[in-house]
């Protein structure tokens, strides 16, 4: 069975979802296979994730779907119980990410300085999001840290969208970015799952020629 982190490479993009109607998981998670990208990191910013999680994970085992801006423990556990295969914090939180590897969590928290990443690299993590990209220093400051850190690679967040998404995947040490430039949170609420399956498509496209081409494997 392959890794998360093997997972996110083949997928290139993780879509970042806000659901704030449990009504939308099933929709969303059917164009989003249906585009060809088996994965969702349902934020628990609303009242509505937890739920999402637990009718995506259950509906459509063959998603890979987490739980995004995890703030605390106690999230981490209902994340998991409700069917998240991965935690994503927005920063470094030393109790979440021990916590997670104690259980056997796969967890990438956000990392945009040289002592978080130190702080990772000593708990043996392989994978950081890097957030929020884009206002961070985006693909050079992802440069600058990687040079002394090569253990490490990265999955930047925040910004990211269709214009850019290439300058990031073209280098060796970005795994995947993360962004909700296919599934913002209009679109959802509009209804618009056909227009998420295409921007889905579109995406998923531009990954499959960029790895024909010059991408750097795991």
């Amino acid at each position: 069975m392959k890794t998360v982190e093997e997972q996110f490479y083949e997928f290139g993009v993780v879509p970042v979802v806000v659901l704030d109607d449990v009504k939308d998981a099933l929709p969303l998670a059917e164009a989003l296979i249906r585009g060809g990208l088996k994965c969702a990191e349902v934020t628990f910013r609303t009242e509505a994730a937890e739920e999402s999680i637990r009718l995506i994970s259950t509906k459509y085992p063959e998603l890979l779907v987490g739980a995004g801006t995890v703030l605390s423990i106690e999230q981490v556990d209902r994340a998991v119980f409700a069917g998240a295969k991965f935690i994503v914090s927005p920063g470094f939180n030393p109790e979440i990410v021990d916590y997670c590897i104690k259980k056997d969590i796969p967890v990438f928290p956000g990392c945009i300085t040289p002592s978080e990443v130190a702080q990772a690299v000593k708990r043996g993590l392989k994978v950081l999001k890097f957030f929020p990209a884009e206002q961070a220093g985006g693909i050079a400051m992802i440069k600058a840290m990687a040079a002394p850190y090569t253990m490490v690679k990265f999955m930047p967040t925040g910004g990211i969208n269709s214009k850019n998404l290439k300058s990031y995947l073209e280098f060796e040490k970005i795994i995947c970015c993360g962004g909700s430039w296919m599934v913002n949170s209009k679109l959802i609420k509009e209804g618009a799952f056909v227009k998420i399956y295409q921007l889905t498509k579109e995406e998923v496209d531009v990954v499959a020629a960029l790895s024909e081409e010059n991408r750097y494997g795991m």
